[in-house]
C-alpha cells in the first residue's frame, strides 16, 4: 500500500473479510439511526471499515516511528483480520525503550479518539458525519483499552514485560510473566465475554435476536481467546530462541571441508574426505581458491555405483558474495547472513580468507530446534 518511513505496509486477504463483516455489520446500525439512507448506508459503512483501519494504521506507525527512533529494524507493517502489527527485527536493549515502544501505540489510539470527539461536537447527532465520528471515536477507544490489557502479545502485555523486566533485571523473567498473564487473559475472554454480552441481551428481552447474539458473541470470544493464547504462546518461543541465539556460532555449526580440484572424481572425493575426517567438498582452483561447495543434497543422489565417473564439478553451486560466511559471525548477525542470502551449504572462512569449512542450512535448523527444546533460565 506504500512506504510510510520506508517501512512497506501489506493488507492481508483476510483485511477484505472483516472489512466485509465491519460493511454489513455496521450498515445495520446506520438503519436504525438513519433509515432514510436506505442502500448507501453499506457505501457509508464501507467508508467507515477503510477509516477504521487507517486508525489501526497510525496505530501500528507510532510503533515503527519508535522502533526506527531507536535504532530497530522494521520489515513490515501488515493490516490484517485482528487489527495490524510491525514486524520489529529486534528487541529493544533496555526495558524503557519496550515500555516506550508498546505504549506509543494505544497512546495514538486514544489520541485519535479525542480528535475524533472534538470533531463530533462541531457536527449535527443523527447525521451521517455524526455516526461516522462517533463510531470512529467509540472503535479508537476499543482499540486503545484492548491492546492496553496487561497480556501477551498485546503492547499492554509488552508494557508488563518491560516492567518485570526493569524490577528483575531479566528480560526472560518479564517475558514469561506476560506470556502466562496473556494466556490467563485468553480465557477469560473465552468464558467472560460472552457472560456479558449474554447478561446485556438478556436485558433488552428480545429473547429470539439474544440467541443469535449467544452464538456471535461466543464464537468471537473463541477467535480472540485463540488470538491471544497463540500470540503468547509464540511470544514464549522467540524469547527462549533469542535467548539461547548467542550459542549459534558459525564457527561451532560449521563442517569441516576438503578442497578438491573440479574434475575430481566424486569417489575420490569422498575417499579424501572420510580419510581426513571431513563433511563436506569445497571445489577449488588451481590457486587453491575457492569456486563452489559440493551439494549434500546432490552427492545422496548419486548411486554409488556411479560416483567414479562423475565430476564433483557436476554437483556443486557456485559462490556467489553472500555465501561466503565469516567463521566469527553468531547470534542474529548470522542468520540476518543467512537469511539475505538462501542456500542449502555456505562456505566459511577465516577473517585472513582462508577456507575454515562448510555450514550446512541444514545444521543451523537443527541447532534452531535444540535452542527452542531448552529450558529457559
Amino acid at each position: 500500500m506504500g512506504r510510510p518511513f520506508g517501512v512497506p505496509v501489506y493488507v492481508a486477504p483476510s483485511w477484505f473479510l472483516v472489512a466485509a463483516l465491519i460493511t454489513w455489520v455496521f450498515g445495520g446500525q446506520i438503519d436504525r439511526v438513519l433509515p432514510e439512507l436506505g442502500a448507501v448506508r453499506y457505501l457509508v459503512s464501507l467508508f467507515f471499515a477503510v477509516a477504521f483501519y487507517a486508525s489501526v494504521l497510525v496505530h501500528e506507525l507510532a510503533h515503527t516511528v519508535a522502533a526506527l527512533r531507536f535504532k530497530l529494524p522494521v520489515r513490515r507493517i501488515q493490516l490484517q483480520f485482528f487489527g495490524g502489527v510491525s514486524e520489529i527485527e529486534k528487541e529493544s536493549e533496555t526495558p524503557g525503550r519496550e515500555f516506550v515502544l508498546a505504549f506509543v501505540g494505544p497512546l495514538l489510539s486514544l489520541v485519535l479518539a479525542g480528535v475524533f470527539y472534538a470533531g463530533l461536537q462541531a457536527v449535527e447527532p443523527g447525521t451521517v458525519p455524526g455516526v461516522l465520528l462517533a463510531g470512529l471515536m467509540i472503535s479508537n477507544l476499543i482499540v486503545a483499552a484492548f491492546n492496553l490489557l496487561p497480556g501477551l502479545p498485546l503492547d499492554g502485555g509488552r508494557m508488563l514485560r518491560a516492567v518485570v523486566w526493569k524490577i528483575t533485571g531479566k528480560p526472560m523473567s518479564g517475558t514469561i510473566a506476560a506470556a502466562w498473564v496473556g494466556r490467563a487473559l485468553a480465557i477469560s475472554v473465552l468464558v467472560g465475554l460472552p457472560l456479558l454480552t449474554q447478561s446485556g441481551a438478556l436485558g433488552s428481552g428480545a429473547e429470539e435476536i439474544s440467541g443469535m447474539d449467544t452464538v456471535t458473541d461466543a464464537l468471537l470470544a473463541a477467535i480472540l481467546a485463540a488470538i491471544i493464547w497463540t500470540g503468547a504462546g509464540n511470544s514464549l518461543r522467540m524469547a527462549r530462541l533469542r535467548e539461547h541465539l548467542p550459542e549459534l556460532r558459525a564457527r561451532a555449526l560449521t563442517r569441516r571441508a576438503v578442497p578438491v580440484a573440479s574434475d575430481t572424481p566424486l569417489s575420490e572425493a569422498l575417499r579424501r574426505a572420510n580419510e581426513s575426517g571431513a563433511r563436506a567438498l569445497v571445489v577449488v582452483d588451481a590457486h587453491g581458491d575457492p569456486l563452489s561447495v559440493v551439494r549434500e543434497a546432490a552427492i545422496v543422489g548419486v548411486p554409488e555405483h556411479r560416483r567414479p565417473w562423475v565430476a564433483v564439478s557436476s554437483l556443486a553451486q557456485d559462490l556467489t558474495d553472500g555465501m561466503r560466511v565469516s567463521a566469527e559471525l553468531a547470534g542474529e548477525e548470522l542468520l540476518d547472513v543467512l537469511r539475505a542470502t538462501p542456500a542449502t551449504e555456505y562456505l566459511v572462512v577465516e577473517d585472513t580468507g582462508e577456507i575454515y569449512g562448510v555450514l550446512s542450512a541444514a545444521d543451523v535448523e537443527r541447532a534452531f530446534v535444540k535452542a527452542m527444546a531448552r529450558p529457559a533460565s
